[in-house]
């Protein structure tokens, strides 16, 4: 599948960041509900003085109430208009937002660059506390207060299976034509200085609610409900389980976005395009979605 712009068009990267709580994802959704991709295009389209509303490509297309602090995104503007607003645009689109949303760089994207496909990782942060008072007032949007004391060793030992290619159909919310496999190249916990246990999850893509019941069962284990061997068993059972939790989803945060170099856009972007299955198994999917 080809990804080449069109002519007359020049494809631009943005770098961005939003605070999700009052936001029903990233996709732009019918019925008026405010979503980051409509806010952006929107602005873009009123900046640029624009007929039409231009699509932006994201890397990670987060639920309701998820943050990011390094969202990436891309749009295919015509050239004129690329040229006449490239070196304003972003002062005037930080006019435009909303106070939870912000376009940090605009840039003219690499040749096969494609904010989603291109990507290699994507990396996300949950934050828990297990003060007995609760989360402070002032980190009460980012951080989830779980109310019984957490063993940081339990959870890592329990992570370690989990580790590597699998079918995390145990771990996502099916979607109809989407495969589940994914490779999860890091989930490990640690308690910061703060107290606040932070949870570093990186993977090639990432399927719906994975990262959240990834979290969810870890807590079972860190909080002593469930022995450190529950999650790989989960894993492997290859179904949903009823007693993995999906955490609520304030507590995360999509962190960073991975891309090779810039000689290897192309190829990465057929790779991931493919659908992919394990050893002896010939169920596949289309879908590279995140989150």
């Amino acid at each position: 599948m080809s990804d080449e712009v069109e002519p007359g068009f020049v494809r631009v990267r943005l770098d961005l960041s939003y605070d999700g709580r009052d936001f029903s994802g990233w996709a732009r959704q019918a019925g008026g509900r405010r979503t980051v991709q409509g806010e952006i295009e929107d602005a873009l389209r009123t900046v640029t003085r624009s007929a039409e509303t231009y699509e932006l490509t994201v890397a990670g297309r987060t639920d309701a109430g998820v943050h990011a602090r390094g969202q990436v995104a891309h749009v295919d503007l015509p050239e004129a208009l690329w040229a006449e607003h490239r070196d304003k645009l972003l002062r005037r689109l930080a006019g435009r937002l909303g106070h939870d949303v912000r376009v940090w760089r605009v840039s003219e994207a690499p040749r096969g660059f494609n904010a989603r496909f291109s990507a290699i990782w994507r990396r996300y942060a949950y934050r828990v506390t297990d003060h007995p008072g609760g989360v402070d007032p002032l980190l009460r949007g980012h951080v989830l207060w779980h109310d019984w004391t957490l063993d940081v060793d339990a959870m890592n030992e329990a992570a370690k299976p989990l580790l590597g290619e699998h079918d995390f159909a145990a771990y996502c919310k099916r979607r109809e034509g989407a495969t589940t496999i994914r490779t999860l190249q890091e989930l490990r916990w640690e308690r910061l200085p703060s107290g606040i246990l932070e949870a570093t999850v990186r993977a090639d893509a990432f399927c719906h609610n994975m990262v959240r019941s990834l979290v969810g069962a870890l807590l079972f284990v860190g909080d002593g409900h469930r022995p450190a061997d529950w999650p790989g068993t989960v894993l492997a059972a290859g179904v949903r389980d009823s007693a993995v939790h999906v955490v609520r989803p304030h507590g995360l945060t999509l962190e960073e976005v991975g891309y090779p170099a810039d000689e290897l856009l192309a190829a990465r972007n057929l790779e991931a395009r493919n659908r992919r299955s394990l050893p002896g198994d010939r169920t596949t999917g289309g879908d590279a979605g995140c989150c």
